[in-house]
Protein backbone atom coordinates (compact mmCIF):
# COMPACT_ATOMS: atom_id res chain seq x y z
CA UNK A 1 0.00 0.00 0.00
CA UNK A 2 0.95 3.86 -0.35
CA UNK A 3 1.53 6.09 1.97
CA UNK A 4 1.54 10.04 1.66
CA UNK A 5 3.05 12.34 3.45
CA UNK A 6 2.23 15.97 3.09
CA UNK A 7 4.47 18.74 4.03
CA UNK A 8 3.77 22.29 4.03
CA UNK A 9 6.65 24.69 3.24
CA UNK A 10 6.72 28.07 3.39
CA UNK A 11 10.67 29.54 3.10
CA UNK A 12 11.86 26.27 4.47
CA UNK A 13 15.11 25.77 2.01
CA UNK A 14 16.99 25.03 5.09
CA UNK A 15 14.82 22.43 6.32
CA UNK A 16 13.65 20.86 3.47
CA UNK A 17 16.55 18.38 2.69
CA UNK A 18 17.11 17.02 6.55
CA UNK A 19 13.33 16.53 6.60
CA UNK A 20 13.98 14.47 3.63
CA UNK A 21 16.43 12.48 5.23
CA UNK A 22 14.84 11.96 8.12
CA UNK A 23 11.59 10.67 6.61
CA UNK A 24 13.74 8.51 4.44
CA UNK A 25 15.71 6.42 7.43
CA UNK A 26 12.24 6.28 8.87
CA UNK A 27 9.71 4.61 5.68
CA UNK A 28 13.25 2.82 4.21
CA UNK A 29 12.58 0.46 7.14
CA UNK A 30 8.56 -0.09 6.26
CA UNK A 31 7.00 -2.43 4.10
CA UNK A 32 4.91 0.48 2.45
CA UNK A 33 5.61 2.02 -0.71
CA UNK A 34 5.63 6.02 0.10
CA UNK A 35 5.53 9.46 -1.52
CA UNK A 36 6.23 12.87 -0.22
CA UNK A 37 4.27 15.69 -1.16
CA UNK A 38 5.39 18.94 -0.38
CA UNK A 39 3.98 22.10 -0.79
CA UNK A 40 5.37 25.40 -1.69
CA UNK A 41 3.08 27.90 -0.23
CA UNK A 42 4.48 30.85 -1.83
CA UNK A 43 8.09 30.66 -0.65
CA UNK A 44 9.94 34.09 -2.03
CA UNK A 45 13.37 32.20 -0.71
CA UNK A 46 15.29 28.92 -2.48
CA UNK A 47 12.67 26.58 -1.21
CA UNK A 48 11.68 25.55 -4.97
CA UNK A 49 15.11 25.37 -5.83
CA UNK A 50 16.01 22.26 -3.41
CA UNK A 51 12.40 20.69 -3.60
CA UNK A 52 13.23 20.41 -8.26
CA UNK A 53 17.44 18.99 -6.63
CA UNK A 54 15.31 16.59 -4.39
CA UNK A 55 12.52 15.36 -7.51
CA UNK A 56 15.64 14.76 -9.17
CA UNK A 57 17.30 12.80 -7.38
CA UNK A 58 14.09 10.88 -6.00
CA UNK A 59 10.94 10.81 -8.04
CA UNK A 60 9.07 9.79 -4.89
CA UNK A 61 9.34 13.54 -3.75
CA UNK A 62 7.29 16.04 -5.35
CA UNK A 63 5.51 18.89 -4.90
CA UNK A 64 3.20 21.47 -6.00
CA UNK A 65 3.49 25.27 -5.61
CA UNK A 66 1.05 27.72 -4.90
CA UNK A 67 0.05 31.13 -6.54
CA UNK A 68 0.72 33.07 -3.24
CA UNK A 69 1.10 32.58 0.24
CA UNK A 70 -2.24 30.98 1.12
CA UNK A 71 -1.38 30.26 4.74
CA UNK A 72 0.09 26.63 6.06
CA UNK A 73 -3.93 25.55 6.43
CA UNK A 74 -4.52 25.96 2.99
CA UNK A 75 -1.28 24.48 2.64
CA UNK A 76 -2.25 21.07 3.89
CA UNK A 77 -5.39 21.20 2.16
CA UNK A 78 -3.99 21.47 -1.43
CA UNK A 79 -1.83 18.44 -0.13
CA UNK A 80 -4.81 16.39 1.05
CA UNK A 81 -6.24 17.01 -2.33
CA UNK A 82 -3.14 16.02 -4.28
CA UNK A 83 -2.60 12.71 -1.54
CA UNK A 84 -3.46 9.02 -3.20
CA UNK A 85 -2.54 6.93 -0.17
CA UNK A 86 -4.37 4.50 1.29
CA UNK A 87 -2.66 6.06 4.55
CA UNK A 88 -1.99 10.06 4.76
CA UNK A 89 0.46 11.77 7.16
CA UNK A 90 0.38 15.22 7.65
CA UNK A 91 3.62 16.65 9.65
CA UNK A 92 5.66 19.95 9.70
CA UNK A 93 8.45 20.39 7.68
CA UNK A 94 10.63 22.02 10.71
CA UNK A 95 11.64 18.66 12.50
CA UNK A 96 9.85 19.85 15.76
CA UNK A 97 7.48 16.73 15.70
CA UNK A 98 9.37 13.72 14.96
CA UNK A 99 9.28 11.74 11.79
CA UNK A 100 10.19 8.26 13.74
CA UNK A 101 7.00 8.37 15.24
CA UNK A 102 4.95 7.53 11.96
CA UNK A 103 6.03 3.62 12.63
CA UNK A 104 3.85 3.93 15.54
CA UNK A 105 1.40 5.59 13.77
CA UNK A 106 1.39 2.76 10.95
CA UNK A 107 0.99 0.18 13.55
CA UNK A 108 -2.05 1.42 14.66
CA UNK A 109 -3.21 1.89 11.74
CA UNK A 110 -2.58 -1.29 10.90
CA UNK A 111 -4.50 -2.58 14.15
CA UNK A 112 -7.74 -0.57 12.82
CA UNK A 113 -7.39 2.65 13.82
CA UNK A 114 -8.96 5.33 11.20
CA UNK A 115 -7.42 8.20 12.65
CA UNK A 116 -3.56 8.45 14.72
CA UNK A 117 -2.82 11.72 16.50
CA UNK A 118 1.34 12.84 17.88
CA UNK A 119 -0.23 14.69 21.15
CA UNK A 120 1.78 16.51 22.24
CA UNK A 121 2.80 15.99 25.78
CA UNK A 122 5.54 18.43 26.27
CA UNK A 123 7.06 21.08 23.95
CA UNK A 124 10.09 23.69 23.70
CA UNK A 125 8.30 26.76 22.93
CA UNK A 126 9.42 30.44 23.79
CA UNK A 127 7.24 31.36 27.02
CA UNK A 128 4.66 33.86 25.14
CA UNK A 129 3.86 30.84 22.54
CA UNK A 130 3.45 28.13 25.26
CA UNK A 131 1.43 30.65 27.01
CA UNK A 132 -1.13 31.34 24.32
CA UNK A 133 -1.12 28.07 23.02
CA UNK A 134 -2.23 26.79 26.64
CA UNK A 135 -4.99 29.23 26.99
CA UNK A 136 -5.62 28.08 23.04
CA UNK A 137 -6.12 24.92 23.96
CA UNK A 138 -8.02 25.24 27.38
CA UNK A 139 -10.72 27.23 25.47
CA UNK A 140 -11.21 24.56 23.28
CA UNK A 141 -11.28 21.81 26.11
CA UNK A 142 -13.73 24.00 27.78
CA UNK A 143 -16.45 25.16 25.19
CA UNK A 144 -16.03 22.81 22.20
CA UNK A 145 -14.74 19.02 23.12
CA UNK A 146 -14.23 18.47 26.88
CA UNK A 147 -10.96 15.51 26.01
CA UNK A 148 -9.69 17.61 23.15
CA UNK A 149 -6.03 16.54 24.33
CA UNK A 150 -4.50 19.37 26.63
CA UNK A 151 -1.31 19.83 24.84
CA UNK A 152 -3.03 20.16 21.70
CA UNK A 153 -2.11 18.21 17.67
CA UNK A 154 -1.16 18.97 14.44
CA UNK A 155 0.77 15.68 13.14
CA UNK A 156 -0.86 12.58 12.67
CA UNK A 157 -1.94 9.67 10.07
CA UNK A 158 -5.40 9.17 8.51
CA UNK A 159 -6.92 7.02 6.82
CA UNK A 160 -8.08 7.06 2.86
CA UNK A 161 -12.10 7.47 3.59
CA UNK A 162 -11.20 9.86 6.49
CA UNK A 163 -9.28 11.98 3.59
CA UNK A 164 -11.91 11.47 1.39
CA UNK A 165 -14.46 12.93 3.42
CA UNK A 166 -12.51 16.08 4.52
CA UNK A 167 -12.04 16.72 0.99
CA UNK A 168 -15.71 16.95 0.15
CA UNK A 169 -16.52 18.93 2.88
CA UNK A 170 -17.58 22.76 1.93
CA UNK A 171 -15.78 24.36 3.92
CA UNK A 172 -13.67 27.29 4.17
CA UNK A 173 -12.27 28.89 6.97
CA UNK A 174 -10.88 25.72 9.19
CA UNK A 175 -8.27 24.24 10.46
CA UNK A 176 -7.99 20.58 8.93
CA UNK A 177 -6.95 18.72 12.36
CA UNK A 178 -9.83 20.04 14.09
CA UNK A 179 -11.91 19.44 11.30
CA UNK A 180 -11.42 15.87 10.75
CA UNK A 181 -10.80 15.76 15.10
CA UNK A 182 -14.95 16.72 14.62
CA UNK A 183 -15.67 14.12 11.87
CA UNK A 184 -15.09 11.37 15.22
CA UNK A 185 -14.27 7.77 13.78
CA UNK A 186 -11.71 5.34 15.77
CA UNK A 187 -9.11 7.77 17.22
CA UNK A 188 -5.99 7.05 18.79
CA UNK A 189 -3.34 9.16 20.67
CA UNK A 190 0.66 8.75 21.06
CA UNK A 191 1.89 11.68 22.87
CA UNK A 192 5.63 12.93 22.36
CA UNK A 193 7.84 15.88 22.73
CA UNK A 194 8.01 18.32 20.53
CA UNK A 195 11.23 19.68 19.89
CA UNK A 196 13.16 22.64 19.36
CA UNK A 197 13.24 24.46 16.05
CA UNK A 198 16.74 23.90 15.16
CA UNK A 199 16.70 26.06 11.40
CA UNK A 200 14.85 28.87 10.31
CA UNK A 201 12.26 30.88 12.06
CA UNK A 202 8.21 30.21 12.84
CA UNK A 203 6.09 31.52 10.22
CA UNK A 204 3.10 31.69 12.64
CA UNK A 205 2.66 35.52 13.68
CA UNK A 206 0.76 36.97 17.02
CA UNK A 207 -2.29 37.87 14.85
CA UNK A 208 -1.87 34.74 12.56
CA UNK A 209 -2.75 32.72 16.00
CA UNK A 210 -5.43 35.10 17.04
CA UNK A 211 -7.23 35.18 13.57
CA UNK A 212 -7.09 30.81 14.02
CA UNK A 213 -8.27 30.84 17.81
CA UNK A 214 -11.10 33.12 16.57
CA UNK A 215 -11.92 30.63 13.28
CA UNK A 216 -11.87 28.08 15.44
CA UNK A 217 -13.93 29.03 18.73
CA UNK A 218 -16.72 30.88 15.91
CA UNK A 219 -17.13 27.19 13.63
CA UNK A 220 -17.13 24.73 16.02
CA UNK A 221 -18.83 26.10 19.09
CA UNK A 222 -22.36 28.25 19.50
CA UNK A 223 -20.79 29.41 22.71
CA UNK A 224 -19.86 33.29 21.94
CA UNK A 225 -23.82 33.75 20.08
CA UNK A 226 -24.98 32.20 23.18
CA UNK A 227 -22.84 34.06 25.42
CA UNK A 228 -24.24 37.45 23.66
CA UNK A 229 -27.46 36.15 24.06
CA UNK A 230 -27.33 35.73 27.70
CA UNK A 231 -25.30 38.59 28.37
CA UNK A 232 -28.39 40.71 26.54
CA UNK A 233 -30.97 39.07 28.44
CA UNK A 234 -28.88 39.90 32.29
CA UNK A 235 -28.39 43.14 30.73
CA UNK A 236 -32.18 43.88 30.00
CA UNK A 237 -33.19 42.71 33.12
CA UNK A 238 -31.28 44.40 35.08
CA UNK A 239 -32.09 47.36 33.27
CA UNK A 240 -36.01 46.84 34.23
CA UNK A 241 -34.89 46.36 38.12
CA UNK A 242 -32.99 49.43 37.79
CA UNK A 243 -35.49 51.75 36.22
CA UNK A 244 -38.40 50.33 38.93
CA UNK A 245 -35.97 51.04 42.08
CA UNK A 246 -35.65 55.05 40.11
CA UNK A 247 -39.55 54.58 39.64
CA UNK A 248 -40.08 53.66 43.42
CA UNK A 249 -37.45 56.36 44.84
CA UNK A 250 -38.84 58.92 43.17
CA UNK A 251 -42.53 58.03 43.91
CA UNK A 252 -42.64 57.04 47.61
CA UNK A 253 -39.27 58.99 48.82
CA UNK A 254 -38.80 62.01 46.30
CA UNK A 255 -35.61 60.95 45.78
CA UNK A 256 -34.04 60.98 42.49
CA UNK A 257 -33.34 64.10 39.78
CA UNK A 258 -31.18 65.00 36.70
CA UNK A 259 -28.21 62.20 36.25
CA UNK A 260 -26.11 62.99 33.61
CA UNK A 261 -23.17 60.94 34.60
CA UNK A 262 -25.24 57.82 35.07
CA UNK A 263 -27.21 58.40 31.74
CA UNK A 264 -23.71 58.63 29.68
CA UNK A 265 -22.31 55.70 31.55
CA UNK A 266 -25.09 53.41 30.88
CA UNK A 267 -25.46 54.70 27.70
CA UNK A 268 -21.92 54.35 26.55
CA UNK A 269 -21.95 50.86 28.35
CA UNK A 270 -24.72 49.53 26.35
CA UNK A 271 -23.18 51.16 22.87
CA UNK A 272 -19.91 49.20 23.91
CA UNK A 273 -21.87 45.85 24.16
CA UNK A 274 -23.88 46.71 20.88
CA UNK A 275 -20.55 47.33 19.08
CA UNK A 276 -19.35 43.72 20.13
CA UNK A 277 -22.25 42.15 19.15
CA UNK A 278 -22.28 43.72 15.94
CA UNK A 279 -18.78 42.75 15.34
CA UNK A 280 -19.44 38.79 16.09
CA UNK A 281 -22.30 38.90 14.09
CA UNK A 282 -20.25 40.38 11.57
CA UNK A 283 -17.90 37.48 11.70
CA UNK A 284 -20.92 34.94 11.06
CA UNK A 285 -22.36 37.07 8.54
CA UNK A 286 -18.40 37.10 6.66
CA UNK A 287 -18.10 33.03 6.89
CA UNK A 288 -21.41 33.12 5.48
CA UNK A 289 -20.53 35.17 2.53
CA UNK A 290 -17.50 33.23 2.27
CA UNK A 291 -19.50 29.65 2.02
CA UNK A 292 -21.51 31.50 -0.30
CA UNK A 293 -18.67 32.49 -2.60
CA UNK A 294 -17.38 29.16 -3.14
CA UNK A 295 -13.86 30.96 -3.62
CA UNK A 296 -10.64 28.03 -2.89
CA UNK A 297 -9.06 27.75 -0.24
CA UNK A 298 -6.26 27.53 -2.58
CA UNK A 299 -4.74 28.27 -6.02
CA UNK A 300 -2.09 25.93 -7.61
CA UNK A 301 0.58 27.70 -10.00
CA UNK A 302 2.48 24.54 -10.87
CA UNK A 303 3.14 20.67 -9.74
CA UNK A 304 6.03 18.52 -10.44
CA UNK A 305 5.71 14.62 -10.07
CA UNK A 306 2.43 14.09 -10.71
CA UNK A 307 0.72 12.00 -13.47
CA UNK A 308 -2.56 12.90 -13.60
CA UNK A 309 -3.77 16.26 -14.13
CA UNK A 310 -4.52 19.33 -12.00
CA UNK A 311 -7.00 18.30 -9.20
CA UNK A 312 -10.04 20.61 -8.64
CA UNK A 313 -9.68 23.24 -6.58
CA UNK A 314 -12.88 22.77 -5.29
CA UNK A 315 -14.77 19.28 -4.20
CA UNK A 316 -17.98 18.71 -6.31
CA UNK A 317 -17.74 14.71 -5.54
CA UNK A 318 -20.16 13.71 -3.03
CA UNK A 319 -18.57 11.33 -0.56
CA UNK A 320 -18.76 7.27 -0.16
CA UNK A 321 -17.22 5.30 2.67
CA UNK A 322 -15.81 2.56 2.38
CA UNK A 323 -17.05 -0.14 5.15
CA UNK A 324 -14.67 -1.42 7.35
CA UNK A 325 -14.75 -5.10 5.86
CA UNK A 326 -13.00 -3.24 2.71
CA UNK A 327 -10.88 -1.15 5.29
CA UNK A 328 -9.87 -4.21 6.78
CA UNK A 329 -9.18 -6.13 3.48
CA UNK A 330 -6.93 -3.57 2.34
CA UNK A 331 -4.66 -3.44 5.30
CA UNK A 332 -4.43 -8.12 4.77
Amino acid sequence: MLISIVVPAYNEQENVQPFYHAILEVMNDTAYQWEIIYVNDGSHDGTVSVLQRLHEQDDRVKYISLSRNFGSYSAISAGLRYAKGDGVVVISCDLQDPPELIAEFLTRWERGADIVWGVRASRVDPGLKSTYANTFYWLLRRFVWPDFPPGGMDYGLFDRRIIDLYNSLPIRNTIPFLAIYDLGFRQEQIPYHRRERKRGTSKWTFFRRIKAAIDVILDFSYFPIRLVSSFGIVIALLSILYAFVVAMNRVLFGVGGAGWPSTIVVITFLGGIQLIVLGMLGEYIWRVVEQVRERPRFIVMDQVGFETAAVPLIAQESYHPHSHAEKDLRHA
